[in-house]
């Protein structure tokens, strides 16, 4: 049997764009027991699942051991996780900006690092009102309402300081071309200066944000129905050439796009935002 891979995508309250950049449903069945690889990425995830916990048995975190979660928060990393399933995963995962980081969980990214750690160690009881309310709506609208209302009732709005904003847009923005001497130059401070502050925040480096925006760049095309060949992918994204990108993939993803693209049958797949699946 073929698996099946059915959801919704949502858009948060407006009152919390700058703090969640989307709400990713997902319910997949029917498939053969595997893992999945979780991506590094330029956002927060938390997932939280209804039903089932998720497994992690590879950490995006060497020192950190592998686990299951009915929820959980990870921060931002260069290291991939292995996410196990038996075939069946129910749940909705967030990205959070940095910023909705300190807002939500009052601390910032790089107090996570790449650490996974339970939702409710950052979330607070709201964490368990979450998951309860979650798995009691019946249908994808209804539960991205929910996370509205407790992400409403929790966010506290914070501030970063304009040239640590502007640093990050750069540097995790669609610029394939984006150099960490320009964005130091341009916001005024020096390379080192820029490197030692932003990492304090986000618990990257500079160098390491812009690699995470072009493997996402990358990774993207290649989840595109047609997908084009990787050389292409390699210049439109911001690689050296095709070889440059191989070994970006096999740091971040531990695998070759080549590898991942022929492996990976159990996508988060979603309808468009405003559907109204049940789930």
């Amino acid at each position: 049997m073929a698996g099946v891979s059915e959801g919704a995508s949502g858009i948060p309250d407006p009152r919390l764009r700058a703090y969640v950049l989307g709400y990713e449903g997902y319910l997949l069945h029917g498939f053969e027991p595997g893992t999945h690889v979780g991506m590094p990425a330029s956002v927060l995830t938390v997932i939280i699942t209804i039903g089932e916990s998720i497994e992690v048995p590879v950490s995006s975190h060497p020192e950190q051991a592998g686990g299951c979660w009915e929820m959980l928060a990870s921060g931002l990393t260069v290291n991939p996780a292995t996410i196990a399933h038996n075939g069946f995963q129910h749940g909705v995962q967030l990205g959070l900006t940095p910023l909705g980081c300190r807002a939500l969980f009052g601390i910032p990214a790089a107090a996570l690092g790449s650490w996974i750690v339970d939702l409710a160690d950052v979330l607070g009881p709201r964490a368990k009102e979450l998951r309860e309310r979650l798995e009691s709506a019946p249908t994808w609208p209804r539960r991205f309402a929910v996370i509205d209302e407790i992400l409403l009732r929790q966010v506290d709005p914070v501030h970063w300081d304009p040239e640590l904003t502007h640093a990050w847009a750069l540097l995790s923005g669609p610029d394939p071309a984006v150099r960490v001497g320009a964005v130091a130059e341009e916001i005024g401070w020096s390379r080192r200066h820029l490197g030692q502050r932003f990492q304090a925040e986000f618990g990257i480096t500079p160098k390491d944000a812009a690699r995470i925006a072009r493997f996402e760049r990358s990774h993207r095309m290649l989840r595109n129905p047609m997908v084009p060949v990787l050389a292409e992918v390699a210049a439109v994204a911001g690689y050296y050439d095709q070889a440059h990108m191989a070994r970006e993939w096999r740091d971040l993803a531990g695998m070759p796009p080549s590898v991942w693209f022929e492996r990976e049958e159990f996508p988060f797949v979603q309808d468009p935002p405003g559907a109204d699946a049940e789930g």
